[in-house]
């Protein structure tokens, strides 16, 4: 999360009563916090001088603006069609099955964020998921195990804190 200086940075770029750069405020302030807090949405409307309710339906059509904070790992499960035929669905399921959360859902420790897309773009190495942006394909259940109890002992390892 940002100090309230840089997100007033952020606001000051826009100009006030300016309902045409809805978008790129919302976009720009997912950036600061990873989503958009319910405070700054009610701080967008304020300063583009529209309705809370019209701020939330515009980011509320769009897919790429969230309403949580994502975990620190973010699991993106391939559903393209090669990944399917090759047992997607059975990763997908063991996922949930040892995070104890459903696709679209975030752990309680704010490690995991699991997410289903469409399609990865790495169908020569189908089932595929990507943490992090980082992709792991040729997925078995008992190897996706493996893969993800070396990302539960990373989570586990208390951050580098830099002055």
């Amino acid at each position: 999360m940002q100090n309230q200086e840089s997100t007033q940075q952020v606001y000051g770029k826009y100009p006030r009563r300016d309902a045409s750069c809805l978008i790129d405020l919302l976009q720009e302030v997912q950036e600061q916090y990873g989503y958009l807090p319910d405070a700054e949405m009610q701080q967008v409307a304020r300063h583009v001088d529209i309705p809370v309710s019209r701020v939330y339906g515009v980011a509320t059509f769009y897919n790429q603006f969230r309403f949580q904070p994502l975990g620190k790992y973010v699991i993106k499960v391939c559903r393209g069609t090669a990944c399917h035929v090759k047992g997607s669905l059975d990763i997908l399921t063991t996922l949930e099955n040892e995070l104890g959360i459903k696709a679209g859902q975030t752990t309680k420790d704010q490690n995991f964020t699991i997410e289903t897309v469409a399609c990865i773009g790495a169908c020569s190495i189908a089932p595929v998921i990507a943490i992090n942006e980082e992709f792991h394909g040729g997925l078995t259940t008992k190897s996706l195990q493996k893969l993800l109890r070396s990302y539960q002992k990373k989570a586990a390892q208390p951050s580098e804190v830099t002055a």
